[in-house]
């Protein structure tokens, strides 16, 4: 197959579409195709949409638009944050937190209030060191000063995952505001230790919802528990790398699975998603995980993939540019190197369009003029507009 270098992803158009192979269960899946296992890549020359480069980062991992603007917020990993303005261009934000950049850590999230265009006030998440050979992720908020040194105001640290523990990897720290703007979630992940996923004294490998102010809502599912526990709202989750509500106010999380079984989860209160007794894909030295079937009692995904396309990145569509794609979602695939779109009907989620960029896709996002914008990942990455075709 050839790759499209992400330097040359707007002028590339000749990609031939591959296969990913079968998934492990499909015996057990009247419909393997569709929520689970292999989906076949297309070509971008088969695409409704061309590729246009707007801009070079170094190491980006989230963006945000401010609406009715042509600006943009975008976090580096290593810990800059960058207010970059369409056909300009993008200047540093002072007043960034330090941040443990090692591993998959750094800084991570960015997200508005919902009140942004009163209050200017944003929210950040990092990785953060604790004692020892600790770390863990944290999210804080501050007000956006924009101007000719834009700046950060007021940081205030409202979260932190709980407890800090050894190594750099799986913070996840993803965050997304329900639609009437009353509470903040937070994806927390497992951070590479499988069992904090189901304790729950411990809010890590959980999806937690909060006020703004980073206080315990009184109708949390586990409020009266106290401490990490009252922020849990669902459990047994890995390393979610995307949360995102739809039309209708449903929460939709992603997140990678081991050795296969990357899943699209629709999130409820109190439900449980099994991991690591139950998962879709197996242990990296080789050891068997019973599938989702087996355990019933876990929620299962609303699709799944076998081979593992590496998830970043989830948003919803509502508009109307891209014609076929009003109601789905979208998602950034880094090992798969491309998008994926997923069309909702219901509480059912079809595996609808996947395309091949040759490069891993690190973020997805909607601007409010419902034009699609793309992060590729790593040191030479890219900031990329979809031009629907006429």
């Amino acid at each position: 197959m050839q790759k499209i270098p992400a330097l040359a992803l707007s002028a590339a158009l000749a990609v031939a579409a591959c296969s990913t192979g079968t998934p492990s269960n499909a015996a057990t899946d009247s419909a393997a195709l569709d929520t689970s296992g292999a989906q076949p890549a297309t070509a971008l020359s088969d695409a409704p949409f061309t590729v246009q480069e707007a801009a070079a980062f170094n190491e980006p991992w989230a963006m945000t638009f401010l609406p009715g603007t042509r600006l943009a917020l975008v976090t580096e990993k290593s810990g800059k944050l960058k207010l970059w303005e369409e056909g300009g261009t993008a200047r540093d934000v002072a007043g960034v937190p330090p941040v443990l950049y090692a591993g998959q850590g750094g800084l991570g999230d960015v997200i508005l209030a919902p009140d942004f265009a009163q209050s200017g006030t944003i929210y950040l998440s990092w990785a953060e060191a604790g004692a020892g050979d600790t770390a863990g992720a944290v999210v804080g908020r501050a007000k956006l000063v924009q101007g000719a040194a834009p700046r950060l105001d007021g940081l205030e640290v409202i979260w932190k995952q709980d407890p800090k523990v050894p190594g750099r990897g799986h913070y996840s720290h993803r965050l997304a505001f329900s639609p009437d703007g009353r509470y903040l979630f937070i994806g927390s992940g497992e951070r590479q230790k499988f069992d904090p996923a189901q304790d729950m004294k411990a809010n890590l490998g959980k999806i937690l919802r909060l006020n703004p102010d980073g206080s315990v809502p009184a109708d949390n599912p586990f409020a009266s528990e106290g401490g990490v526990t009252a922020q849990i709202w669902s459990v047994g989750h890995r390393n979610i790398l995307g949360l995102a509500f739809d039309g209708t106010g449903r929460l939709w999380n992603q997140e990678m699975g081991p050795k296969g079984g990357d899943e699209v989860n629709l999130v409820a209160a109190k439900a449980n998603y099994g991991y690591p007794i139950v998962s879709n894909g197996d242990h990296y030295d080789g050891r068997d995980i019973p599938d989702h079937p087996t355990r019933p009692e876990f929620a299962a995904p609303k699709l799944w993939w076998n081979p593992s396309v590496s998830p970043a990145g989830l948003v919803w569509y509502g508009g109307d540019a891209y014609p076929g794609w009003k109601n789905s979602l979208l998602m950034g695939a880094l090992s798969g190197e491309g998008l994926i779109r997923m069309a909702i009907d219901g509480d059912t989620l079809h595996k609808s369009d996947r395309w091949d960029f040759g490069a891993r896709i690190r973020e997805v996002e909607v601007r409010d003029d419902g034009s699609v914008w793309l992060l590729t990942d790593g040191k030479d990455g890219k900031l990329l507009k979809l031009i629907p075709k006429a």
